[in-house]
């Protein structure tokens, strides 16, 4: 019995994860743009949560996403709130398909997802299969919990706890808490409890309480993706639990009045037992988020005082980018367009600082807001780029259109700035992963290298926004003395490879890092010469 039971449990989850994947791939990787572009107000956000959910079949995976996004800076606290009450409602959808009966065709619908995905290449085609087999395997995992749980009926331990979880509803409330922490599956438990209902061994009133403390459980995916995450990102994920927690309590003080209420549907609409817990789920998590939904801020203000701390999460989004601006007065986009490019040029700046301070220290806990950075910088150039296109379709005066095609360059030099930022880390990485020693005089060369460097594009990113002539030509100066840098550090370090000072490793690491810094020096000598040419 136990040997069936995990047997269709890990079927199950198996299909389920198979089956969400496939609907991923063929949705594409749009869905953490849906999830950016469309969260603008609560509302929204809820329905983009539920429309995700339903897409991937996994609350889970949506907030896994969510947490994902707010850790990076792309979702504002307020925006994943709506997002995670969505995803609650659209892991209800998994619940009515289980309880369509579909069982008996599962066999052949698993045949021909397999045949789509062994004898076809188109990579739709292939999608269609692995959704196809997810879903019929879905469907056979449950057959097999089910054939598992049959015995349970003359069992007269498993009797007593289901008399003892419609005695104390609580005691139903941390079996089905428990069991999902464990299988890390809301759908998964339903699934379950829905057979057990089905078969008769458990009634509606303690499957209820049961099917609450599920909703619980599943909160714990969402836990471990924001454990080392931004404080933002905890916040989310508490959010998520205690939104749950607060819907049970909810539940359970109507208990009685709730149960009556879905045997009375039940039997108005002809639900058959799988439904009902389906139908029950539903309105749960419906409810549910339309009693919260206007509390939204209120629970934004909570998790904040739970989880205190200083957001360190670097804002991905445009601030001076004013898509009204563009056809209203071009000349004044132009010059929002510039601040934000100055902008992208202060988290190359930080960038570089966060490197540098690794290098110093050795301490790799900054890599997480270096690549946060990199992230940042990536948005900001396709975002900039994106409405400097579409203020070349205006009439621009000679000047602006000779800034306009600089601010092309400056973005390109910036966004290149913050790739050799992301080269130095990882050889910094691989560095300390190998254990590889670089002698004092070797770090002290590049600290030098790298502070004159950082200096020198702060002062190309200073020029650009200032649009300094003497700056700018200071910048020029400054690139010709980390070309120069670069030569002497070489030779002092093949000189100390040549005494066996230095490892052969260690000479590649040194070598590496002086050349992304040389050539950082280029694109800030590059930012300098735009300015020039203005003038």
């Amino acid at each position: 019995m136990i040997f069936q039971f995990l047997g269709g449990l890990g079927l199950f989850l198996f299909a389920i994860k198979f089956m969400g994947d496939g609907l991923q791939k063929a949705a594409g990787d749009r869905l953490r743009d849906i999830l950016d572009r469309f969260t603008t107000n609560p509302l929204m956000g809820v329905l983009v949560g539920i429309a995700v959910t339903v897409l991937i079949q996994s609350s889970s995976g949506t907030t896994v996403i969510t947490v994902g996004l707010v850790s990076a800076g792309l979702m504002k606290l307020r925006q994943a709130i709506g997002v995670i009450m969505g995803a609650n409602i659209g892991t209800t959808v998994t619940a009515f398909i289980i309880g369509i009966d579909v069982g008996a065709y599962a066999y052949p619908i698993m045949a021909l997802g397999a045949i789509c995905l062994f004898f076809f290449k188109k990579s739709i085609i292939q999608n269609i299969g692995q959704i196809l087999f997810g879903f019929a395997g879905l469907f056979i995992g449950l057959e097999l919990m089910s054939g598992g749980m049959k015995p349970l009926r003359d069992w007269q331990p498993f009797l007593d706890l289901t008399v003892q979880m419609s005695d104390i509803p609580i005691l139903g409330v941390v079996v089905g808490t428990i069991f999902t922490l464990i299988v890390q599956s809301s759908s998964a438990t339903v699934g379950i409890l829905q057979g057990l209902y089905a078969e008769g061994l458990i009634p509606l009133q303690g499957a209820l309480p049961v099917l609450f403390g599920d909703n619980i459980g599943t909160t714990i995916t969402a836990i471990l993706a924001a454990l080392g995450a931004s404080v933002a990102a905890r916040r989310a994920a508490a959010t998520h639990v205690l939104f749950n927690v607060v819907g049970t309590i909810i539940f359970m003080l109507i208990l009685g009045l709730f149960t009556n209420y879905v045997e009375w549907i039940s039997g108005v609409l002809n639900l058959d037992p799988k439904m009902q817990i389906a139908f029950a789920h539903g309105t749960f998590n419906i409810v549910n988020t339309i009693i919260q939904l206007p509390f939204i801020g209120a629970w934004a203000y909570i998790v904040t005082k739970l989880i205190p701390g200083e957001d360190s999460i670097i804002e991905h989004s445009p601030k001076f980018l004013d898509k009204n601006l563009i056809t209203k007065s071009p000349s004044v986009a132009l010059g929002q367009a510039k601040m934000e490019v100055v902008r992208m040029g202060e988290y190359s700046i930080q960038g570089l600082e966060e490197t540098l301070n690794i290098l110093k220290t050795a301490d790799t806990k900054a890599i997480g807001k270096v690549s946060q950075l990199e992230e940042a910088i990536n948005n900001l150039d396709r975002k900039s780029t994106e409405y400097l296109v579409e203020l070349s379709k205006q009439s621009l005066s000679g000047h602006d259109s000779q800034v306009h095609h600089a601010l092309f360059e400056n973005i390109r030099d910036i966004e290149r700035i913050g790739d050799h930022v992301e080269n130095i880390i990882e050889l910094l990485q691989y560095k300390e992963s190998n254990r590889v020693k670089l002698s004092e005089q070797a770090l002290k060369e590049l600290e030098e290298m790298f502070i004159f460097t950082l200096n020198t594009v702060k002062m190309s990113i200073e020029c650009l926004d200032q649009r300094d002539i003497a700056l700018a030509q200071q910048v020029i100066e400054n690139e010709n003395e980390i070309d120069n840098m670069e030569r002497r550090l070489r030779k002092m370090h093949i000189k100390r490879l040549n005494e066996g000072t230095c490892s052969g490793s260690a000479g590649i690491v040194f070598a590496d890092i002086v050349s992304n810094l040389e050539r950082i020096g280029d694109h800030a000598s590059n930012i300098a010469e735009t300015i020039i040419a203005e003038y």
